[in-house]
C-alpha cells in the first residue's frame, strides 16, 4: 500500500467529513489516515477504487 493524499470537491462541513471518512473505511484496500474539509490522507493499495467509492457518495476526488 502507498499513502496518498486525496484533494476532495464539495466537502463544507463536520458532516462531510464523516460521510467521506465513513466511505473510506469501508473501500476494502484503503486504510484512512486523516480526513478534513477538501483533503483526505489514506494508504490504499488501488487509489482508483477510493476515487470511485467517494463518486459514488457524491464527491469529486482527485489524487495529488
Amino acid at each position: 500500500m502507498r499513502e496518498i493524499t486525496l484533494n476532495i470537491e464539495g466537502m463544507h462541513c463536520g458532516a462531510c467529513v464523516r460521510r467521506v471518512t465513513q466511505a473510506l473505511e469501508r473501500t476494502p484496500g484503503t486504510e484512512v489516515l486523516e480526513v478534513r474539509i477538501g483533503a483526505a490522507r489514506v494508504k490504499a493499495e488501488e487509489p482508483g477504487s477510493a476515487i470511485a467509492t467517494l463518486a459514488k457518495a457524491g464527491y469529486t476526488a482527485h489524487a495529488e
